[in-house]
């Protein structure tokens, strides 16, 4: 990556501010000393490196940097106001970071860089905001992407719940990659990379609505080397597309429609905790519908089905991937049915209004 001066060069430019409140106030996001001595602190402290540190209005790369990851540029944004902000396995700064660099990775690119925008309630702990952004350092890191510019504003108590953070990504396609809703084709197979509705089933919990026994973790997870492991493994794969509100149920739905077919899953294939089927079945609630924050849906050419599920099987976040289905060669159009354990055949529609809601 190419900037206009060294790191050493821009940090000597000036002395960096030290956060002295404990608590986020108004003057935080007023633009003066107050809001600079935040975003060194805790922000610069946190996410540093070259494009970020010279708190440009913008960030800056060479077009050559970026040219030598592919030939097509994918931008996406997305907006977390997920309630409660800490939950197990994750928190607000966790999804935030792992949802954008996934909603990249399915379209077969490769995540670079992500900008960082917060809102922030007054009265907010600067312990707390520090956990989470140091949850985000954290996670960038881990999937290989920066965080190169961003923006802080502060809101009167009560405008807010907490924090809203939002996040928008860039990355570099690869010109093999040719991956749409609308590629499906007859005896092509559906498959997943493990347990589905985990990440609903622990915000549920962690809102204290449910008593469970056994406290299911989010699957929240960055899954850029496992769709990169799959597509090394089955490079004619048709469709990515991480899972999350709507569940499979609404990926699986939009399929049908893009695709002008009929898919046909198994009940039987579809991996689903026990924990959860429960809760669900206590609730009312289809899991099919749950979100996810670590799952995939793929779709792959039969003859590259056994070397994508092993592949996937082999990565630490795809040991419980199954075959879930298939996409059908009779003439029920736009429809997605599920075979049940009983053997017979229901509809699996796309899900009407919201089932859980701020649940990313």
């Amino acid at each position: 990556m190419s900037i206009d001066a060294p790191l050493e060069e821009v940090d000597s430019r000036r002395r960096k501010g030290k956060l002295v409140s404990k608590v986020i106030t108004l003057a935080h996001g007023g633009g003066g000393k107050a809001m600079r001595d935040l975003i060194d602190d805790v922000f610069v402290d946190a996410f540093s490196n070259p494009a970020l540190n010279t708190l440009e209005d913008q960030a800056r790369f060479e077009l050559s940097d970026l040219a030598k990851y592919g030939d097509r540029l994918a931008m996406t944004t997305d907006s977390y106001v997920i309630d409660p902000i800490f939950f197990p396995g994750g928190d607000i700064g966790k999804i935030a970071i792992c949802g954008t660099v996934n909603d990249l990775a399915v379209g077969g690119a490769t995540p670079l860089y992500l900008t960082c925008a917060m809102i922030i309630e007054e009265g907010m702990q600067v312990e707390t905001l520090r956990k989470i952004v140091k949850s985000m350092a954290d996670t960038a890191k881990a999937a290989g992407v920066l965080i190169v510019t961003g923006d802080t504003k502060v809101v009167e108590r009560g405008s807010c719940d907490k924090i809203f953070i939002n996040t928008a990504g860039v990355g570099i396609i690869h010109q093999d990659y040719r991956l749409g809703a609308d590629k499906a084709q007859a005896t092509d197979h559906i498959l997943v990379n493990g347990y589905l509705g985990d990440h609903g089933a622990a915000i549920l919990d962690a809102r204290g609505d449910m008593c469970l026994s056994t406290k299911i973790e989010s699957d929240c997870a960055p899954l850029q080397d496992l769709i990169k492991t799959l597509l090394d493994a089955a490079p004619n794969t048709r469709f990515i597309r991480d899972a999350t509100r709507g569940g499979i149920a609404s990926v699986l739905n939009e399929v049908a429609e893009s695709s002008n077919c009929g898919i046909e899953i198994s009940e039987e294939n579809t991996p689903i905790r026990t924990e959860v089927k429960g809760f669900c079945e206590i609730l009312g609630l289809d899991p099919l519908y749950l979100a996810n924050e670590g799952k995939l849906v793929t779709i792959v050419p039969e003859n590259e089905v056994q070397a994508a599920l092993d592949a996937m099987r082999a990565h630490p976040l795809g040991k419980e991937s199954a075959d879930i289905g298939s996409i059908l060669t009779d003439g029920r159009a736009g429809r997605v049915h599920m075979r049940t354990c009983f053997g017979g055949r229901r509809i699996v529609d796309m899900l009407v209004g919201e089932q859980l809601p701020r649940i990313c």
